[in-house]
């Protein structure tokens, strides 16, 4: 399964053009216009599946630095402080990285 089964490539498109620009991206802003905010808790899971690199069960750092390329491998790298922040909202327990249950929160709070 890919991202595009999921959300539809326009408004994945429209929402990489929006934060084209170093510094421009906003987590909750990237999720209403990629459409992921409309998603149901299963669909949410099945992105965070696609969207963990590794598999390990968790987005850390090293992996979030990359998320616009999961959507689209030629999209930019977020900036380390967009990374920071971005993770800083997602981490619900503090231990450094986002959990299926902690991006699912984040997406609809």
């Amino acid at each position: 399964m890919s991202l595009t089964d999921i959300l539809s490539p326009s408004d994945i498109a429209a929402a990489l053009r929006d934060c084209q620009a170093p510094d421009s991206f906003s987590p909750k802003k990237f999720f209403q216009i990629s459409g992921m905010s409309k998603k149901s808790s299963s669909q949410l899971k099945e992105i965070f599946r696609i969207l963990d690199n590794d598999q390990s069960g968790f987005i850390e750092e090293d992996e979030l630095k990359y998320f616009l390329q999961r959507f689209e491998c030629g999209a930019r790298v977020l900036t380390t402080s967009e990374t920071k922040t971005f993770l800083a909202a997602a981490d619900h327990d503090g231990d450094g990285k986002i959990g299926a249950e902690g991006i699912n929160l984040f997406i609809h709070r």
